[in-house]
C-alpha cells in the first residue's frame, strides 16, 4: 500500500492518468474504489487524517490527505487525474443545527468544484440523492421532473442546492460533470453503518422484530458503484441519472434480510401515523435535551413522500442494468450477521 505524508500528495504526475475518489472511506466511495482497483485502474483516494479506512485497507491505492476545504490539497490530489468521483455526503438529517449540513454538502463542494474546473478533467462524477428528485402520485418520476416539494428539512435543501451548483458548473462553466441520484444502497462492507444499513443490521441480528409502513427506492451498493464508473465513460455532461432498482416496501426488505440469515421475518408493522407521531416526539425531546436524536420528523416525512422512479435513462445512456436488489439485501444481512 502506498502512503504519502503531509496534507497533500506531491508525487510527479504519472504517465497514465489516475482516477481520484474523494470520500473513499464511506460506503459508496469504498465500493467505487474497490471496483476501480479491480478493473486495473490507477487509483488515488483523498481522505481526512481521522477517517476510518477499514473499508479500503485491503485495496492497493495511493492515499492523499486533506479535506474539502483544503484548496492546496484538492489541487494536488487532482493533479494527473482525468476522472474525479465525488462521494462526500453529510447525511445527518436529524441535526438540530443545520449549519454542518450546508458547510460540508454545499460550502465544501464549492472548494472541490473550483479545483475541478482547473484540473482539465474528462469527468466529474457527483454523488447526489433521489431526495433531489420530484414527487408524483400518478406516474414514475424521471430526471426531467423538477424538484417540487419542501418538507425534507435542511438535509434535502442542502442536497438540492449542491446538485444545482454542480449542474450549473457544467452548464455555465464547461465542467464535464454528471449528477448521480442514488437510492438507498444495500450490500456488504457497510462499516459505518449507513442509517438504513444500521436498521437492516438490527433485523439481521434479531434485535428488531418490526417493519415500517412505508416503501422506498433501493439499489445494491455494487450496482450503484458500477453506475458511477459507467457514468465516467458514458454519462452526458450536465445530466443527472436515477440510480435505483425498484420501489420496495420496508416489510419486504426486512423479510428478505431476516430469511437470509435464518431468522423469523418481522411480523409487527408500525404504520406511518405512529411513525409520524414518534418522530414529532423525537424532535420535542431533542430540543428539551439539547441533543441530536436520529428519529427526526423531516426524515419520516421524506420517506413518506418519495415516489417510485424511472431509471431507464441510466440504462439507455450508461448501459447500466441493475441486478435485483434482493440479492444485495441478502448479502448485506449475511455480512451484518457475521460482523456484529
Amino acid at each position: 500500500m502506498r502512503f504519502h505524508h503531509g496534507e497533500a500528495c506531491e508525487r510527479e504526475i504519472a504517465i497514465s492518468q489516475k482516477k481520484l475518489v474523494i470520500g473513499a472511506s464511506g460506503f459508496l466511495g469504498s465500493h467505487v474504489t474497490r471496483q476501480l482497483a479491480d478493473s486495473g485502474a490507477d487509483v488515488r483516494v483523498m481522505l481526512r487524517r481521522n477517517s476510518s479506512t477499514r473499508a479500503i485497507d485491503d485495496i492497493d491505492v495511493e492515499r492523499c490527505y486533506g479535506d474539502v476545504f483544503d484548496d492546496k490539497a484538492l489541487r494536488a490530489a487532482m493533479a494527473g487525474c482525468d476522472v474525479v468521483y465525488y462521494c462526500v455526503v453529510d447525511a445527518r438529517m436529524w441535526l438540530r443545527d443545520p449549519a454542518p449540513l450546508f458547510r460540508t454538502n454545499v460550502d465544501g463542494l464549492r472548494h472541490v468544484l473550483d479545483a475541478a474546473l482547473d484540473a482539465n478533467l474528462k469527468k466529474f462524477v457527483f454523488t447526489s440523492t433521489i431526495g433531489t428528485l420530484a414527487i408524483n402520485n400518478s406516474r414514475l418520476v424521471t430526471e426531467d421532473d423538477p424538484h417540487n416539494w419542501d418538507e425534507g428539512g435542511a438535509y434535502i435543501e442542502a442536497r438540492v442546492a449542491a446538485e444545482e451548483i454542480v449542474l450549473s458548473c457544467a452548464r455555465d462553466k464547461g465542467l464535464p460533470a454528471v449528477a448521480m441520484c442514488i437510492a438507498n444502497t444495500y450490500g456488504p462492507r457497510d462499516w459505518g453503518p449507513t442509517p438504513h444499513g444500521s436498521l437492516l443490521a438490527s433485523v439481521a441480528t434479531g434485535r428488531f422484530p418490526f417493519y415500517f409502513g412505508y416503501s422506498s427506492e433501493v439499489v445494491g451498493i455494487e450496482d450503484a458503484a458500477r453506475a458511477m464508473l459507467l457514468a465516467a465513460d458514458h454519462g452526458r455532461d450536465g445530466e443527472r441519472y436515477i440510480i435505483s432498482d425498484r420501489f420496495m416496501s420496508n416489510r419486504e426488505l426486512h423479510e428478505i434480510a431476516a430469511t437470509a440469515v435464518g431468522r423469523r421475518p418481522p411480523r409487527i408493522g408500525i404504520p406511518m401515523s405512529v411513525l409520524r407521531a414518534g418522530a414529532r416526539v423525537n424532535d420535542v425531546m431533542a430540543r428539551l435535551l439539547r441533543r441530536d436524536l436520529p428519529f427526526a420528523y423531516a426524515g419520516m416525512r421524506m420517506v413518506e413522500l418519495m415516489s417510485p422512479l424511472d431509471h431507464s435513462k441510466a440504462e439507455r445512456d450508461l448501459g447500466w442494468t441493475p441486478e435485483p436488489t434482493e440479492e444485495s439485501i441478502r448479502r448485506a444481512a449475511v455480512w451484518f450477521a457475521s460482523n456484529h
